[in-house]
C-alpha cells in the first residue's frame, strides 16, 4: 500500500533528437546549418510528489530555450498534471551542439510533443523512494579569465532508491561547466559531455541519470576537442584531447565513485517548487560607446554587430533609456538540498556566494533554468568587460529583449533576493516540515 507521506517519483526519457538538418546556436557563426548526428538529444522527466505537492523537473539537452517557448511548455505540461507553471522547472544543458528552437518551430512542436508524452509516462511509472544528498569535489571545468581562480567544485549528487528494495531508481547530477567541450568548428548535433557522463553512470550502475547545469557563465570544461583555438580555451590550462568527451565523463564518473557509498538515502520530509520574481534593469547605451563596443567585439572575437547597433540607435531614438526584466528564481527543494536557477549564464561566484551565505554546500544555484537570456555578470566581471558582459549581446539580443547587461548591482540584488526568499520561506515553516 503507497504511504501519500513518502516521496514519489516517476521517471522517463525521451528522444528530442531532429531528423533532419537544422539551424543551430551557440557560436555565433554565419553558417549555423547542422550537418549530421554526432550523439542523439534527449530530455529526462521527473514527476515527484508527497502528500499534495506535485512537481516535474525537466532536464534538456540544449543550449536554453527562448523564455516564452520555455513558458509556454511549462503551461502545457502544468495542465496535464493539473498544476501551476511554477511547479515545473526545465534545467537546460546549454550545449552549444543543438538546434535554434526559436527559428525551428517545427521542432519545437517535435519537443512539445515528446515531452508531453514523457511526462504522462513518467506519471505512470510512480514508485515511493527514498533520498540523499551528497558532494562529489572535481576540476571539471576552468574560469575563463586566468588570473581568476573562482571555481564551484560541487558535482552535487541526488541519490533516489527504491524504498522497497533499496535499489539505485535516478542519480541526479548537478555539473558546473559550459556545455562546449566542442567547438565552433563542429556542426554535428550533440548532447556535448551531459550525454557521456550519462551513458557511463547509467552502464555502471543500472540506473537513470539526469544531468543539471551549474552557474557555469564564467567555467569553460577543462578538456576541449577542437582543430581551432577557441577563445575560451586559449591557454595552457586547457587540454586539447581527441577523447575529450569521455574524458570529462570518466572525470566527473571518477569523483562520483569516491563518495556514492557514503550517500545513504533516507525517507525524505519536505518536498516544494516555487518561484519569486525581481525586476531587474539594464541602461542603453548611448550610441558612441555602443560604437566602442562594436569596434572591440569585431576586433576580438570577429563579431558583426551591425544589427545590435541599429537597435541601440532606434531604442535612443524611441526616447528609450533602460530596459527592465521580470527575473523568475525558482526553487526545487527536495529533502535538506534545492535547486535553485535563473534564465541567465550566472557566473560561478553567484553560486559560492549564495552557498556561503546559507552556510548550506548542498544549496545549488545555477543559469539555464526555464530559458537563457544572456550572461549576467559578477561585479568584478562587470568592470572587466569583455565577451560575457558585452559582446555576446551584439550576437543574442535578439533572444533575451535587452541590448544590454544588468546594471553592476544587479549581482548584489539578485543573491539578496534569493537569499531572503527562501529565508523567508523556511521561516514560515512549521517545525514539523523542516528538516
Amino acid at each position: 500500500m503507497k504511504n501519500e507521506n513518502m516521496l514519489m517519483l516517476g521517471y522517463s526519457e525521451v528522444d528530442i533528437t531532429p531528423s533532419h538538418s537544422v539551424e543551430m546556436v551557440g557560436f555565433g557563426r554565419e553558417d549555423e546549418r547542422s550537418r549530421g548526428i554526432l550523439h542523439n538529444l534527449s530530455a529526462q522527466i521527473s514527476v515527484w510528489k508527497m502528500n499534495e505537492e506535485i512537481c516535474c523537473l525537466v532536464a534538456l539537452d540544449h543550449i536554453g530555450f527562448c523564455s516564452q517557448n520555455a513558458n509556454f511548455l511549462r503551461k502545457e505540461i502544468g495542465k496535464l498534471l493539473d498544476v501551476s507553471e511554477e511547479k515545473v522547472m526545465f534545467c537546460f544543458s546549454h550545449t552549444h551542439s543543438g538546434p535554434n528552437e526559436s527559428k525551428e518551430p517545427e521542432y519545437f512542436q517535435f519537443v512539445c510533443q515528446q515531452i508531453k508524452n514523457g511526462v504522462l509516462l513518467a506519471v505512470q511509472k510512480m514508485i515511493q523512494v527514498s533520498a540523499a544528498w551528497g558532494n562529489a569535489y572535481s576540476d571539471i571545468g576552468l574560469n575563463r579569465r586566468r588570473d581568476c581562480e573562482q571555481l564551484d567544485r560541487r558535482i552535487g549528487v541526488l541519490k533516489v532508491c527504491d524504498a522497497n528494495d533499496g535499489k539505485i531508481k535516478l542519480l541526479l547530477l548537478r555539473l558546473t561547466a559550459h556545455g562546449n567541450v566542442l567547438k565552433a568548428d563542429n556542426y554535428l548535433i550533440s548532447s556535448d559531455y551531459f550525454g557521456m557522463v550519462r551513458n557511463l553512470l547509467q552502464t555502471e550502475y543500472g540506473c537513470s541519470v539526469m544531468t543539471t547545469q551549474g552557474a557555469s557563465g564564467n567555467v569553460a570544461p577543462k578538456y576541449f576537442k577542437s582543430m581551432i583555438n577557441p577563445p575560451d580555451a586559449c591557454d595552457d590550462r586547457f587540454i586539447r584531447s581527441d577523447t575529450a568527451l569521455m574524458d570529462m565523463a570518466e572525470e566527473i564518473a571518477d569523483s562520483i565513485r569516491r563518495m556514492l557509498d557514503s550517500v545513504c538515502p533516507q525517507p525524505v520530509n519536505q518536498l516544494a517548487m516555487f518561484s519569486k520574481s525581481i525586476t531587474l534593469c539594464s541602461d542603453v547605451p548611448s550610441y558612441n560607446d555602443a560604437l566602442d563596443i562594436a569596434d572591440d567585439a569585431k576586433k576580438y572575437c570577429g563579431i558583426d554587430g551591425t544589427s545590435w547597433l541599429a537597435e541601440v540607435e532606434r531604442l535612443k531614438n524611441a526616447g528609450i533609456q533602460e530596459q527592465s526584466d521580470s527575473t523568475e528564481v525558482q526553487y526545487f527543494v527536495i529533502g535538506n538540498g534545492c535547486l535553485c536557477g535563473v534564465a541567465n549564464e550566472v557566473m560561478c561566484e553567484f553560486a559560492l556566494r549564495i552557498s556561503e551565505y546559507l552556510h548550506d554546500d548542498y544549496f545549488y544555484f545555477g543559469g539555464y533554468t526555464n530559458g537563457c537570456k544572456g550572461y549576467f555578470p559578477i561585479e568584478e566581471e562587470f568592470d572587466k568587460g569583455g565577451y560575457e558582459v558585452y559582446w555576446s549581446m551584439l550576437i543574442y539580443y535578439i533572444y533575451h529583449g535587452r541590448v544590454f547587461p544588468f546594471r553592476r548591482n544587479s549581482a548584489s540584488e539578485l543573491i539578496r533576493f534569493v537569499v531572503e526568499n527562501l529565508e523567508n520561506r523556511i521561516t514560515c515553516q512549521t517545525p514539523e516540515n523542516k528538516n
